[in-house]
């Protein structure tokens, strides 16, 4: 879908939901420059731009892998979508270190972030964007436009369906600005297009509206493992609302366990599978190797259409270093960056040395603890990601600089353990069927399998750890178990060696301080 993207369209997209700054908005162009009315006659060109809203997740600007960027003030590599993403969720975590010295990275992980942190920033700004251009895309595709278009029926039933994915990734974006900032500036289609300020929504309203919108287009948007690859169907709508209900206590104040395990539940009967190996999951051909059948929505990348120093990119190389050898991860070279803690180590029995297959660290050269978070050797490294297909074969980039590597943001095994987790909760299901789907799991990471007496919430923790770890989910998890501030310790958490407890306003992420210098009705997140 990502190669139907032309570029003059990109580029009228980026430019034309911008704030107007002209009084007259009839203006017409004097040459033959595009319009929204000419666009937009072409029924291709909601496609084109559906393709733009997928794409941004994965590539930084119009010219991969840098030249023509969608914000400026901080580099194109680091300001992409899923390489921010990731950030905010593993590198201020147990899961992760980096051991660079870019502008505040580092505060990341040592929780001692401030409002100007530019990391932060730009991740706030590239939800708002991505709000922003689907916000542009509903807009542009109303019923009622569409007619005066002209578009015959068969297109206009095509765009409804492309409208529900538009919103459902509208509501990802919201979702992830929920679950990091809480309250933030709120904006839709339904606000014209011009220069205001915003108005703050708080959490538990955007928490409503974001439910909102999954219920609306659960039976609009196409059936449960049938879109096209890549593309967000009903099974992605019930995933999110899983993790929706799953935090809404986090949220909200009020706790959603029945409705998180009831949509777990429909996840699993979508019929999907486990891929019968977990290294598949995360190889240049996990779209086509089996892996694709656990996969629910990834965030795919090609070596060849979406080049990006972010993404997958960013998480291969930056996690090769030392003794490691690039060429075995299908990558032409390492960044020596990110590695992990001891704490992930210790979460498998034995550690790297445990008969868990999951348990895919890289030892040699490397020290278990981390005295020098500078320093590549420093902590074992990750090898859970490769740019290398069943077969050994590296990706399609001959240079080996931009992989074929998709990230799994979810997958069928995180509903088996929502399902797990929720029933615990007292959401209701099956303690049986609970047991059997950790059971699954651990069975295909040649684990011990484990009785109805080790199934507790503890438990599920780490094995959430062990199971999904460096997929973006971990900061989520220990702020819904209490243990990402004032409770639970790990290696170089407030930035210390051995670990310390922080503050508890550090589970909500700060308003950049360059937004609340703007917008006058915002409020800054307790703390900062």
């Amino acid at each position: 879908m990502l190669k139907t993207i032309k570029p003059f369209f990109i580029l009228f997209i980026s430019a034309g939901f911008f704030w107007a700054c002209e009084d007259d908005l009839d203006l017409q162009p004097e040459d033959n420059r595009l319009t929204a009315e000419t666009t937009f006659e072409d029924p291709e060109s909601y496609k084109q731009f559906l393709a733009k809203l997928y794409a941004s997740l994965a590539v930084s600007g119009q010219e991969g892998p840098a030249g023509d960027p969608d914000l400026i003030g901080l580099d194109e590599g680091f300001s992409q979508y899923l390489r921010l993403y990731w950030s905010m969720q593993e590198l201020t975590t147990d899961e992760a270190v980096i051991g660079w010295n870019d502008g505040t990275i580092q505060d990341l992980h040592g929780q001692n972030w401030t409002a100007g942190n530019e990391f932060i920033r730009t991740m706030y700004s590239r939800i708002m964007y991505q709000v922003a251009l689907t916000n542009e895309f509903l807009r542009q595709s109303t019923p009622e436009l569409l007619e005066s278009r002209g578009l015959a029926a068969e297109e206009r039933e095509n765009i409804a369906r492309y409208r529900a994915e538009a919103r459902f990734l509208r509501a990802l974006h919201y979702y992830h600005a929920l679950d990091l900032f809480g309250n933030v500036p709120f904006v839709t289609e339904e606000d014209a297009v011009g220069a205001f300020l915003p108005q703050q929504i708080k959490r538990p309203e955007l928490f409503d509206y974001v439910e909102s919108e999954l219920l609306a287009i659960e039976s609009e948007i196409v059936s449960a493992n049938s879109n096209e690859y890549g593309r967000a169907d009903q099974a992605a709508v019930w995933m999110l609302l899983s993790k929706l209900y799953l935090n809404a206590e986090v949220y909200t104040g009020e706790d959603h366990y029945t409705e998180a395990l009831d949509y777990s539940e429909r996840v699993i009967n979508a019929n999907y599978s486990l891929a019968d190996d977990y290294q598949k999951l995360f190889l240049a051909d996990n779209d086509s190797n089996g892996a694709q059948s656990e996969v629910i929505f990834p965030i795919t990348f090609d070596g060849q259409e979406t080049q990006s120093y972010g993404g997958m990119a960013f998480i291969i190389h930056a996690s090769i270093g030392g003794d490691m050898d690039p060429e075995a991860f299908g990558v032409s070279s390492g960044w020596a960056g990110l590695r992990t803690t001891s704490a992930l180590v210790n979460k498998f029995p034995d550690g790297a040395d445990s008969e868990d297959n999951r348990a895919l660290f890289f030892t040699e050269g490397q020290t278990k603890e981390i005295e020098d978070i500078s320093s590549f050797n420093d902590g074992f490294a990750i090898t859970k990601f490769k740019n290398v297909t069943v077969n050994g074969e590296q990706g399609s980039d001959d240079t080996g600089e931009f992989p074929d590597t998709d990230f799994p943001m979810f997958r069928l095994a995180d509903a088996y353990l929502m399902y797990a987790e929720a029933h615990l909760r007292g959401g209701g299901g099956s303690q049986a069927a609970a047991l059997g789907y950790v059971n699954e799991l651990r069975e295909r990471a040649d684990a011990n399998q484990i009785g109805s007496s080790d199934l507790n919430l503890d438990f599920i923790l780490s094995e959430r750890a062990r199971e999904l770890y460096w997929e973006a989910h971990r900061r989520s998890d220990l702020i819904r178990f209490n243990q990402f501030t004032e409770n639970g310790v790990w290696p170089w958490k407030g930035n210390v060696p051995q670990g310390t407890t922080t503050e508890s306003y550090r589970n909500l992420m700060p308003i950049p301080a360059s937004d609340l210098g703007v917008n006058t009705n915002l409020e800054q997140n307790p703390g900062y």
